[in-house]
């Protein structure tokens, strides 16, 4: 695409001030001229019509041309951006772009759920490389929750994303709570993921403003339910004749005794099996949500549920263990839970926790070998967990004092 193109700044005189001027700039592009005023003022002794600067060696001249540098670096560009777009423009268009109009205009034109559907299109298509199946799915249905909140009190499909502001933020998170019963923490999540789709407009320049610059969400500290040792041995010693309950209580089993989440118990495969340092089995794999490498032994209970099922018909050297979907998975744990007498929440994941704190951090195992079995990036995230050593502390401390009071070791009578 041919084009002229060519710039001059020249002064206008200032009714108010005689002896001063306000500073224009003229865009020609292929003859037609569009003209705006740069606002600042400069006083005519220091002006030089035919070099289009200030005259002079004085910091006030030398100001001035600086300013000048600025406003022409910022013309190219925005002629620039117009030539990369492909498009035909006037000079008009470089002056609006120059002024920023061509963002506000764009900002007007990108709707809010728009843009997060062409990041989760994004999320989806780098499953697997980048982002877990879970972390799509997340996203996917933070979206969701965007759109019904839209729907419900704005009465429409979609709105430009402009028009999120504080306002927008604290009504979402009153709706996650209110309409869609979200626990404080799953709301604040769905917010986090929202608030992602809200920084991409503004790296993108779509909005100029943070509408979550005065939000602040903190997740509350949860404690951590597990099973304890009794609830555990009443797991592992109950029969049940029920095969899929069976099954699922053998594979919630196995992640109690491994601490592998579900994700990683489902991928489990032959080659994650490796003779460890000791000459005996290990589990050698990379934790699905955050690509750390975690190393587990096998312990004995483990070891006897991968037998049990090496001749299943699921069972290949691709995936060592049968295991339904996430949400059956899920559904048949309470089942479970209600067969062996366990009066508590149970999930899949609650398997990890119990191998964090009953299998490993209440029987001595320090903790530093516990975060490397886990497979976290630091420290911190395992000491979540490192409140089951008070309750060891506590058991033995009784223990203690029943063993001084057989004694007589207080002296009493």
């Amino acid at each position: 695409m041919n084009t002229t193109f060519s710039h001059l700044f020249y002064l206008r005189k200032s009714k108010a001030k005689p002896d001063s001027g306000i500073l224009y700039f003229r865009i020609t592009v292929n003859g037609k001229r569009a003209v705006t005023t740069t606002g600042r003022e400069v006083p005519l002794s220091l002006w030089n019509p035919a070099s289009g600067k200030a005259t002079g060696n004085s910091d006030q001249a030398k100001a001035i041309n600086r300013f000048l540098s600025k406003v022409e670096n910022d013309i190219y560009h925005a002629h620039q951006r117009l030539l990369d777009k492909g498009e035909i423009f006037s000079s008009k268009d470089i002056i609006d772009t120059y002024l920023g109009k061509d963002k506000k205009k764009e900002a007007q034109e990108r709707m809010l759920l728009d843009i997060f559907q062409e990041h989760n299109d994004r999320v989806n298509r780098l499953v697997g490389k980048d982002f877990a199946a879970g972390t799509a799915e997340r996203y996917r249905t933070a979206k969701k929750h965007v759109e019904g909140y839209i729907k419900k009190e704005y009465k429409s499909s979609d709105i430009p994303v402009q028009d999120v502001n504080h306002k927008f933020i604290t009504g979402f998170e009153y709706y996650l709570k209110t309409e869609r019963n979200c626990a404080h923490n799953s709301a604040i999540k769905y917010i986090t993921n929202f608030k992602k789709i809200i920084r991409i407009a503004l790296l993108n320049e779509w909005i100029i403003k943070d509408p979550f610059k005065n939000w602040k969400g903190k997740l509350k500290v949860v404690d951590r339910e597990f099973l304890t040792e009794g609830e555990l041995q009443a797991l592992i010693s109950k029969e049940i004749k029920n095969e899929r309950l069976g099954l699922i209580k053998d594979i919630f089993t196995f992640s109690c005794f491994t601490g592998l989440s579900y994700a990683e118990v489902k991928k489990l495969s032959e080659k994650e099996v490796v003779i460890g340092i000791d000459g005996k089995r290990w589990i050698k794999t990379k934790r699905t949500k955050t690509k750390t490498r975690c190393s587990v032994p096998i312990l004995p209970v483990a070891e006897a549920i991968l037998e049990k099922y090496s001749s299943h018909p699921q069972v290949s050297e691709k995936r060592l263990l049968p295991i339904f979907s996430n949400q059956k998975t899920n559904a048949y744990i309470k089942e479970v839970a209600d067969l062996c007498g366990i009066n508590k929440n149970l999930t899949f994941h609650l398997a990890r926790h119990t191998f964090a704190t009953t299998v490993t951090l209440s029987n001595g195992v320090p903790i530093e070998s516990v975060s490397k079995m886990l497979g976290h990036k630091n420290l911190q995230t395992t000491q979540h967990y490192a409140k089951i050593l008070d309750k060891k502390v506590s058991d033995d401390m009784a223990i203690l004092k029943d063993r001084l009071n057989s004694k007589n070791f207080w002296g009493k009578a």
